[in-house]
């Protein structure tokens, strides 16, 4: 736009300095005048558009700018107000020193509309000048420049009234290249956050386990719904030998990048506690390592909620901790059970204070549904919140499917349920049917 812009005033100005060449003896002397200053118009602009179109800082515009209505306009008292989006800021000024912070652009001038001359006002810094020119853009105001102290005795290039058309017209083209500018660098951010964002999601994929068990042992399956493209909820499940295994489920208080952070962390500490000191390792000593690790990391800021089950298929018992968690479900024909006993939330506290081991001996097929708030906090178009009763009556009416089936009845009961509710929160299910 601007190239074309500037192609446009070049041959203006080429045109006005040909005939100005040819007139300069023939017209009379105010009419030469008006012919120089229309020549000075022209220039200011091409100098203004080249600056642009050469890309140079925002800085050097405006001194660009600045150099145009103090030496050739005698401009002496100047205060240049922009919109950035989100507050006002002064990013010009001259003479008047200090007035510039004592003007408030929202209660002083953003009624004004039009070019206004400021010949008695209530408002003492107002006072100090002579005109507000305020521009505008699609009806939206980006800008307000205060001009002060004009000198009417400079010839043929007057700062009066009749210029000031110019000036908003000159300090417009530089408003919205300044916009521009500002808006590209946005776009520019934008996009690096994109792809960071996008990178960070591939990288926590890896979080989560590749092949989950499906034999006459174990059928695992799992989902997880992500709000964001990275969150901060995590499951897991690890084969510490032929007849042991690990498996946990877990979500970050807050979402977004800190919590999908704070989560990869901790699935770290927990590999490198579970796969290289299970032996050597209780739950309840691998919840008090865990704490300290969270509170190191979060520095008080985030928690943890943990569910970590130490699953033996020799004797057919589960050993769990509950750690401030949603409480898992524990469903076979004849009962649910919820899994609840342990302690509160990891980082929430430096050290916790009681810690409560439980053991369960399975007596036939059950099915353990481990999950995140997202599920059963959801709400409808009443406001009713999913809650658990839904998900066990999703559990007992399909008890017989595998666990592929049974989260893709759960998923699909959930979305009946929320209607047109758009999901708030992260959301992770993980189901796993032991054989007995």
């Amino acid at each position: 736009m601007f190239n074309k812009f500037r192609r446009i005033l070049n041959s203006y100005s080429q045109k006005i300095e040909y005939k100005s060449q040819i007139m300069k003896e023939e017209l009379p002397k105010k009419y030469y005048e008006k012919l120089e200053l229309n020549e000075f118009k022209l220039n200011s602009l091409l100098e203004i558009t080249k600056a642009i179109n050469n890309n140079l800082s925002i800085d050097n515009i405006l001194k660009i700018f600045e150099y145009i209505l103090r030496e050739q306009l005698g401009i002496s008292k100047l205060i240049l107000y922009a919109n950035d989006s989100e507050k006002w800021n002064c990013i010009l000024h001259f003479g008047g020193k200090g007035l510039n912070k004592k003007i408030s652009v929202e209660e002083e001038l953003t009624h004004i509309k039009d070019i206004t001359v400021i010949e008695s006002s209530s408002i003492k810094t107002l006072n100090s000048f002579d005109i507000v020119i305020p521009i505008f853009h699609k009806k939206i105001a980006l800008a307000y420049l205060l001009i002060g102290d004009l000198e009417d005795d400079i010839i043929a290039i007057s700062p009066g009234i009749k210029h000031m058309p110019f000036i908003q017209t000159l300090a417009s083209i530089i408003v919205v290249a300044i916009e521009n500018k500002r808006y590209s660098k946005e776009l520019v951010e934008q996009e690096v956050n994109k792809k960071e964002m996008e990178l960070a999601a591939e990288m926590q994929k890896l979080l989560f386990p590749i092949n989950l068990p499906n034999d006459d042992s174990f059928d695992v399956a799992a989902r997880y719904e992500s709000k964001h493209l990275v969150g901060g909820d995590y499951y897991d499940f690890i084969f510490l030998n032929e007849n042991e295994c690990f498996l946990c489920i877990a979500d970050v208080s807050g979402k977004g990048m800190s919590a999908a952070l704070l989560m990869s962390h901790f699935q770290a500490k927990l590999h490198a506690n579970i796969k290289y000191n299970y032996k050597n390792i209780t739950l309840k000593k691998l919840i008090e390592d865990l704490n300290k690790d969270v509170n190191n990391a979060a520095k008080g800021e985030k928690f943890i909620t943990f569910f970590a089950g130490h699953y033996n298929k020799k004797n057919k018992t589960l050993q769990y901790i509950n750690a401030g968690h949603n409480y898992p479900l524990l469903i076979n024909k004849t009962k649910t059970t919820f899994l609840n006993k342990g302690c509160i939330g990891l980082g929430m506290l430096q050290e916790i204070p009681k810690i409560e081991v439980n053991k369960i001996q399975f007596q036939q097929d059950t099915v353990l549904i481990c999950y995140t708030d997202g599920l059963v906090e959801l709400e409808n178009n009443n406001g009713v919140p999913f809650e658990t009763d839904n998900l066990i009556e999703v559990v007992e009416n399909n008890f017989n499917l595998t666990m592929n089936e049974l989260d893709q009845k759960i998923f699909e009961k959930l979305d009946d349920f929320k209607g047109d509710q758009e999901i708030l929160d992260d959301t992770a299910v993980m189901s796993c049917k032991f054989y007995i």
